[in-house]
């Protein structure tokens, strides 16, 4: 599945115009590579996201084409979320 799906799906970003943007910013890492919005992630992968002023590191858990709101956040799961100044 494309990073840029993934991020809507998962409901971390809202919409995936959205996520194509901040992938086009350089400030999501797949597995410690810098990560397109055409990425493809699998089970397994470890990403970090620069939101502002914090840092989201997750792993994901789930593949799904589609999913409902209470079950997007076990499509992933949160390693570490630290504060950046």
């Amino acid at each position: 599945m494309r990073l840029d799906k993934f991020l809507k799906v998962s409901r971390l970003i809202k919409r995936r115009t959205l996520a194509k943007e901040v992938a086009g910013q350089g400030r999501i890492t797949v597995n410690g590579h810098p990560a397109k919005a055409s990425t493809v992630l699998s089970v397994g992968d470890e990403l970090v996201i620069r939101f502002g002023q914090k840092v989201v590191t997750l792993e994901v858990t789930a593949l799904k084409e589609a999913a409902k709101k209470d079950e997007a956040d076990n499509l992933y799961k949160m390693i570490r979320e630290e504060k950046v100044d």
